[in-house]
């Protein structure tokens, strides 16, 4: 007689089904996402009514006027990317930000700012795969931004963090998110009017195309990056000078024609085979392919026997990725624009070599490699940062000084740092989606007057400075860190997952990843698992912070864990026993049963199905 496995014991249950599931980052969303479902859509109409939902009810996290990065799989076809990420606008030269001063792109206002994406990438995938109307998608969004939607807490915390700077400088976002001139509560219903007019209008223009679905949904392209909205965007950036993060005011560069010229692509992902397994990623335009290279340098390594919350799992993997993150500093990039060898970057002999350098001791310097026998150049950025002697001596690296200007502002111009939303669904019929939405926050770049949206800032991983991989210029996609994840077994799809966290989703991913598959955890005991995560990398959001050694690590791991991480020389900071890290969603297909699992930080994600 078999057995039953003992259980996993979670936060939540692992929620199962064979209808659909759906996990999102926020409750509402995946409630959308479900009610798309029962509504007889498939699993491309509720991935854009969660899209638009979580613009409303997570401000702080994305927005209208963010980005997108999709990975999608509709049944019988294979993997596919949605490129959602705007590209820099035509007037965004390295030379224009340093006549303004600059040595870094800002972290807020409007030099931030290259053309919003996401709107593009879900009528893209709406006209091609949903079977709903425009109007039945936006319902839902429309209907918490018109009623009102529960205040969270972080979104709360997030406005209070920014109070001084609405009132002094940013009056329109002041009149939205400071309603009655006070910061909302925690509970509180909160409504954006202006936003609901936005979604009106655009449905309007929409319906009044007349014809067909396919007909209504150019027409409402037609209404964002060609007619109103993208007029209203223009409007704002030609007349205002706006007050940002290095607290000194500029005017933006993003026009009316730079919309108009740019459409959400489809593409292919980039995959690497791991025990059984194939992983799917978005290309070298974001971080994905560090969560690839991670996992070709660990292929030689017994991660199997490995205790997952012991020192010798989360040593091997930090210093894998310590590797991985330094050539993504060095090589990554927008492949319209620079050639990405991304090939030999996964390739056996190039991380054979590689994995020799993982040694018993935690590594102090910065090694990007040498893909090809190509020199691998960094930002003189990383200078600032680096120690005599903490580099590569063949990567190529000119010292120059920080430019005072570019340094934080006043406390009043530094608003909290921005995050990201994720959800992925899978359908009875078997199609997925796993996207990554972000930008256009409340905090980093003003309210657009009459739009009641924000603008993105994503500019910000640019670098100033020419012959770099990620340098700024125009029509270029800068290298996001949005990263959604998909796994299939057989051609199959068997796992799709995503986090926000900015620089740290790799991490949080790749530590779920291993411990599902190779540590045999459930989906939800495996995000429920305690992480580290490395700062040593170069960041890609200002100030563009590099942090040797360091290592953040929750404090249910094991004491000796702790203290052997700490002998091998990692700087380790324990960062309490559930930080904000990890902020995990994924869903699972074995069959014809379905799962969904959320991360209970923040008391924010919910995975629902049936």
């Amino acid at each position: 007689m078999v057995k039953p496995n003992p259980p996993q014991f979670t936060t939540r249950p692992v929620i199962m089904g064979t209808f659909g599931v759906v996990s999102s980052t926020h409750w509402l969303a995946s409630q959308v996402g479900m009610s798309m479902l029962e509504a007889g859509g498939n699993a491309f109409d509720a991935a854009i009514a969660t899209a638009f939902a979580l613009q409303v009810v997570e401000p702080h996290m994305s927005g209208l006027g963010g980005e997108a990065v999709v990975l999608m799989q509709a049944v019988g076809n294979d993997p596919v990317v949605i490129c959602g990420q705007g590209v820099a606008p035509a007037g965004a030269t390295i030379a224009h930000y340093q006549r303004q001063g600059l040595d870094r792109v800002p972290g807020s206002g409007l030099l931030a700012t290259v053309v919003p994406g996401a709107f593009d990438a879900w009528m893209l995938m709406l006209r091609d795969y949903g079977t709903m109307t425009l109007a039945r998608v936006l319902e839902p969004a429309m209907g918490y931004a018109r009623n009102g939607w529960p205040m969270t807490h972080a979104a709360s915390t997030t406005i209070a963090g920014v109070e001084e700077l609405f009132r002094r400088e940013w009056i329109d976002s002041a009149a939205i998110y400071l309603p009655h001139g006070r910061i909302p509560q925690p509970g509180e219903l909160f409504v954006n009017s202006a936003l609901f007019e936005t979604y009106s209008r655009i449905l309007k223009e929409s319906s009044s195309a007349g014809g067909n679905r396919e007909r209504q949904i150019q027409a409402a392209r037609i209404a964002f990056y060609k007619g109103f909205v993208a007029e209203s965007i223009d409007t704002f950036i030609r007349c205002t000078d706006v007050m940002g993060v290095d607290g000194r005011r500029h005017r933006g560069v993003l026009a009316a024609h730079d919309l108009a010229s740019w459409e959400a692509t489809y593409e292919n992902p980039i995959s690497y085979g791991y025990r059984g397994v194939t992983v799917y990623k978005p290309g070298p335009w974001s971080q994905g392919p560090v969560f690839l290279q991670t996992l070709a340098l660990l292929e030689a390594f017994d991660i199997p026997s490995m205790n997952p919350a012991g020192a010798e799992f989360n040593h091997v993997l930090l210093e894998a990725m310590k590797l991985a993150f330094a050539d993504r500093d060095a090589w990554y990039g927008d492949p319209n624009f620079v050639e990405v060898p991304i090939q030999a970057l996964l390739s056996e002999e190039y991380n054979s070599d590689r994995r020799r350098l993982i040694g018993e001791q935690a590594s102090h310097q910065l090694r990007p490699g040498h893909p090809d026998g190509r020199k691998p150049q960094l930002p003189s950025h990383a200078a600032i940062h680096i120690p005599k002697g903490k580099i590569d001596s063949e990567a190529e690296l000119v010292v120059r000084g920080t430019d005072s200007a570019t340094a934080r502002g006043p406390s009043l111009f530094a608003p909290k740092e921005g995050d990201t939303c994720h959800f992925d669904i899978i359908d009875r019929d078997g199609n997925v989606v796993s996207a990554t939405p972000s930008g256009g926050w409340l905090q980093h770049s003003p309210v657009i007057p009459g739009l009641g949206l924000s603008l993105n800032i994503r500019a910000q991983s640019f670098w100033l400075e020419d012959g770099l991989a990620s340098s700024l210029g125009p029509r270029r996609r800068p290298r996001t860190t949005l990263s959604p994840t998909m796994v299939l077994k057989s051609g199959e799809p068997m796992l799709a997952f995503g986090s926000p966290g900015a620089d740290n989703q790799e991490q949080w991913l790749l530590q779920f990843f291993l411990r599902h598959i190779d540590h045999k955890l459930n989906i939800q005991a495996a995000i429920d698992a305690p992480v580290s995560q490395t700062g040593h990398l170069l960041s890609s959001v200002y100030p563009r912070e590099l942090n040797l050694g360091k290592v953040d690590i929750e404090g249910r791991f094991p004491e000796a864990t702790i203290s052997e991480l700490r002998a091998r020389g990692h700087n380790v900071r324990v960062v309490g026993e559930w930080s904000t890290a990890g902020r995990v969603c994924a869903v699972a297909r074995n069959g014809q049963v379905l799962q969904a699992a959320a991360t209970p930080r923040m008391q924010q994600a919910y995975a629902v199905g049936r």
